[in-house]
């Protein structure tokens, strides 16, 4: 039998979310970065997680939040150095933290090194082949080389121009323009990353979080699309989730397993198909992935319960490791989605602007806290969750910086609402995140005042308290960190499963209190329970 030293740190962890623009100022400019990180790493140990993930901090022209990455070996100034980095890495593990950074590998920046060579090289040269330049299509090549589209929007080729200012080949970007697409089929790339991955490995980094890791292979023909994308077979897809994109993971997994210690690798994998998914988590790719069903699902219990049968035997399949995640920078806040009448997420849902009840939503929040607090696997907590932060839906227009804003002709707000800069302390804006006078980056809400860390830490009842509270009993209970996980029976619209030999977990999502299972003692529960369990409550329990 395995001791839990001997188990992958990653199986039972709680990973804290860092977007860290919006996390803490440290020098006063209103963007967040390393020092102020560094500053509160004690919270953060208090909080009770196992490991930060970062979005990425490298060398960056900000086009698209950081993910057009100009150099993935240095750090964009505006966050701090190198050495900054390196000490918060240090800084972490002396307080039993592990470090995960976000990796680009689909594109980088159009001002990489890479890409500036590439534009005034010949057609076919050596820095080209590293990107997709294609002639256009029609009698001057007018047109783009095929009907791909940018997830943000509008065609996924730009046009570029020739030394003699004409109209010459056009470039892919699967996102905004100033993201081109590598080309993995040359050799120089899967070099280049190989190499990447040793640097920050070397530099005591636990893992790596693989951003669209579905899209990085491509049709070398890079056909059409047409109409009916659904028609291709699995893997046949022209960018999304090929088959060749798994022996590129395969040697990123054989570089992270030459390390003494436990590395992991975790993909950002959208894909509606569980068996292809599940493919990702052989045992030598990816050790987990990110969990978008469990996400997406409605507060429901039976929409849950299909979810959560489908993760686990899914993972099943390859003895991976689960994961479970309520909100990120990419989505709009559980809080705010979670007060609407449709509690389910589609990436649409921030053009909806239906209003939100957050009185209801926070309650919910807090119920399904506990529930995805208490699933076997890793537990996922964005910045501010543990606040019960709601998406800011009314930032004005001209401060919008989401490449979702302008590329969709502005009818999508984007994802600037959820990217809003922590509140810490005080009773007006910034709320501790910066100081010196400085205007933070984006504005925050004056009705954040009663949701500040400092405001939260004094009152037994907060969303903090609640969070930390799970973390500590998830910590020292042994049943909550196993594999085992069992229903029991229970009334409609109510999920109630074991975990391990002696927790029970109760989630009531129907309207009617119901009855305790039994039970030797309360851990601890969402809300009020006066003996039953009223609607839009979860409590764990422990049995002798």
């Amino acid at each position: 039998m395995a001791t839990e030293q001997s188990v992958p740190w990653w199986t039972a962890a709680a990973i804290y979310q860092v977007y860290l623009r919006s996390f803490a100022d440290g020098n006063g400019d209103g963007i967040g970065d390393l020092a102020g990180c560094r500053a509160h790493l004690a919270y953060l140990a208090e909080l009770g997680i196992d490991a930060i993930w970062f979005n990425p901090f490298y060398l960056s022209p900000m086009a698209d939040g950081g993910y057009d990455v100009a150099d993935y070996r240095q750090i964009d100034p505006q966050f701090g150095s190198i050495s900054d980095a390196e000490a918060l890495i240090t800084e972490a593990h002396a307080l039993g933290i592990r470090v995960v950074l976000d990796i680009v590998p689909n594109h980088c920046s159009d001002r990489h090194p890479w890409f500036v060579a590439a534009l005034p090289s010949k057609p076919g040269s050596p820095e080209r082949r590293r990107f997709y330049f294609r002639p256009g299509r029609g009698p001057a090549g007018e047109l783009p080389p095929n009907d791909w589209q940018s997830e943000f929007g509008g065609s996924a080729w730009t046009r570029t121009t020739g030394p003699d200012g004409l109209p010459a080949e056009w470039y892919l970007h699967l996102f905004a323009p100033e993201q081109p697409d590598f080309n993995w089929g040359d050799p120089a790339v899967r070099a280049e990353f190989e190499a990447v991955l040793r640097f920050w490995f070397d530099r005591g980094v636990d893992g790596f979080r693989v951003d669209s890791a579905a899209l990085v292979a491509k049709d070398p023909g890079l056909s059409d699309i047409g109409e009916t994308p659904a028609s291709y077979g699995p893997g046949m897809h022209p960018f999304v989730d090929r088959d060749e994109v798994h022996e590129i993971y395969r040697s990123w997994r054989h570089i992270a397993d030459g390390y003494p210690d436990k590395r992991a690798l975790i993909g950002e994998v959208w894909l509606p198909d569980q068996e292809r998914f599940a493919l990702y988590l052989r045992d030598d790719e990816f050790h987990s992935a990110f969990n978008f069903d469990f996400l997406c699902c409605a507060l429901e219990a039976p929409a849950l319960r299909r979810v959560i049968d489908d993760t686990l035997a899914s993972h099943a399949r390859f003895a991976a490791t689960t994961t479970w995640v309520l909100s990120n920078h990419d989505v709009v806040r559980h809080v705010t989605r979670y007060g609407r009448g449709k509690t389910a997420f589609k990436m649409d849902d921030r053009r909806i602007g239906e209003a939100s009840d957050i009185e209801l939503g926070t309650r919910r929040a807090r119920a399904a806290t506990l529930l995805s607090l208490s699933l076997p696997g890793t537990a996922y907590i964005y910045q501010g969750d543990e606040l019960g932060l709601w998406e800011v839906e009314d930032l004005p227009e001209e401060l919008l910086q989401d490449p979702f804003w302008e590329r969709s002709g502005k009818t999508d707000r984007g994802r600037d609402g959820c990217r809003v800069p922590m509140p810490w302390a005080g009773q007006a804006p910034p709320f501790g995140f910066t100081d010196n006078g400085a205007t933070p980056w984006l504005p925050q809400p004056q009705d954040w005042k009663a949701l500040t860390v400092e405001t939260e830490l004094l009152n037994p009842a907060s969303m903090l308290a609640l969070y930390q509270s799970a973390l500590a009993i998830r910590r020292r209970e042994p049943s909550l960190r196993s594999r085992t996980f069992a229903w029991e029976d229970a009334p409609d619209g109510v999920l109630c499963y074991s975990r391990g030999d002696n927790v029970v977990v109760l989630v009531n999502l129907s309207p009617e209190p119901v009855a305790l299972p039994e039970h030797d003692k309360i851990l601890i529960a969402s809300g009020q329970l006066w003996g039953r369990v009223p609607p839009v409550t979860a409590v764990w329990l422990r049995r002798k």
